[in-house]
Parts: C-alpha cells; structure tokens; sequence
C-alpha cells in the first residue's frame, strides 16, 4: 500500500534529516507560509508525506466513506483533484470509489507533484493518471464528474477563495468534495465555501443535508476525528511515542 510506497522511498535516507526537515515545515505551515514556501525539494516532500500523509489520507478515506453513504448510486468515473500535493486526496478517493477510470491532479508544486507521480502506482490502483503543474488560481479546470480539494483552500487568500470555489463547482459534472484541517479557521472557510456554493446552485450532501444556515455560529465549529495508527516513521517524524493519534477534520460534499 501506500505506507509500503513512502517507506521505500525513504530507504537509505536519514531519518534525523527528514525529521529536522518535517519540523521546519511544520513551522512553516504555522507561519502560513504554505505549501510553496515550505516544500521545495525531493526530501522535503517526502518528508512531509511521511509526517502527514497517513492523516489526511485517513481523513480522506473517511469523507468518502460518507459520500457513499449519502450518495450510494454515485459511482462516478472521473476525478479532478485541484491542489493535489502528493495524491492524498486522489489515492482515496480510487479506493473508495472502484469506478473511478481516468484523474486529472493538479498542482503548482513541482516537488509535491513529482511525489504524486512516484506514489501513483500503487495509490491509483490502474486508473488513467494525468499530473499537471498549473497555478490552481489561474489555470483552466477540466470538468470532471468528482472535483476535490483536499486541505487547499487554507493555502489561498481568503478573498480569493469564493472566487477559487465557484470556479470548482463549475468543473464539477456531479459531486464537490472540500476537507480541511477541524480547526475553527478550517471550518469558516468551510462554512463560507458553503454559502458561496448554494448561492451558485449546489445541494448540501454531507455532513449536513439541507441549505438552510448554517447552526454553527460564533465560535462553534463543526469537525469530526478519525484515529491514525502511527508506523515507526511516523512516530520519529511526529516526535511521539503514542501508537495513534486521532486527526480532526471538516468537510463539505455538494
């Protein structure tokens, strides 16, 4: 599987090195660097893939086990995930959606994307694969039947981020998947993406099943936990020595 994937890509490398490099973008992430500003090497993403990578991907999976729940005939054959980094999004959706056959992913980061290539053997389980190094801002979406942004949306400007959504949801044939961090800012971008989604004519999925407003006001947020089974390297890259950790995360299907 994946782990298997990343774990053979780290062989031979140090681990001290990959976890001082896992810190220091960790601390970039918190100075809302971002992405760009953060990851700019071979080693650095994997590096981040290795710390983070079985969280979101955990986070991922379960959203999409809800999808199916709540769309069970939705058995759509092409994907479109927007700000890919290294595949997260993308490699569980495949698993949990066997009908998936061709996926666009899209991103401006050359060393995320070049990871995503490397993994997509074995995430992709034999559907059609084509990566492109785009600025997700700017660049032209092909339409796709799924369209997904996985913890994108902290990356982009917050008054761009209407635009950026709306631009997604007219990419989307059927179904629009956002996730993000379970933070209070995670979810207001969630909460805001939301408003701006049914103003532009989309239906609420999950996890709520309406358009009314949104119940969730002042300093109440809305997120969900999944638990994360920690290997030896991602233990030494997380500095801990707990077996799991549990992963907060919000969402957003339409």
């Amino acid at each position: 599987g994946l782990r298997n994937a990343l774990a053979a890509l780290a062989e031979g490398r140090g681990r001290k090195g990959l976890a001082e490099r896992s810190q220091a973008i960790t601390a970039g992430y918190r100075s809302r660097r971002g992405s760009d500003g953060t990851i700019a090497t071979e080693e650095d993403a994997l590096a981040y893939a290795l710390a983070r990578m079985p969280a979101t991907y955990a986070a991922a999976e379960a959203v999409f086990d809800r999808l199916s729940e709540a769309a069970d005939r939705f058995a759509p054959e092409s994907l479109l995930d927007v700000g890919c980094g290294p595949g997260t999004v993308s490699f569980a959706a495949v698993r949990a959606l066997p009908s998936l056959r061709s996926v666009v992913l899209i991103d401006r980061n050359a060393a995320l994307l070049s990871l995503a290539e490397q993994l997509a053997a074995d995430g992709l389980a034999g559907a059609e694969a084509e990566l492109r190094r785009a600025d997700i801002l700017t660049a032209a979406l092909p339409t796709a039947e799924l369209v997904t942004a996985g913890y994108v949306l902290a990356e982009i400007a917050a008054p761009a981020q209407e635009t950026f959504v709306r631009r997604l949801w007219e990419a989307s044939r059927q179904m629009l998947v956002l996730v993000e961090p379970g933070t209070p800012d995670g979810f207001a971008r969630l909460r805001a993406a939301r408003s701006a989604l049914i103003a532009a004519g989309a239906h609420i999925a999950a996890p709520c099943t309406h358009e009314a407003a949104c119940p969730m006001a002042g300093e109440e947020w809305c997120r969900f936990l999944v638990r994360v089974q920690r290997s030896r390297d991602h233990r030494l890259l997380k500095q801990g020595d707990r077996p799991f950790e549990d992963e907060p995360y919000a969402y957003l299907v339409v």
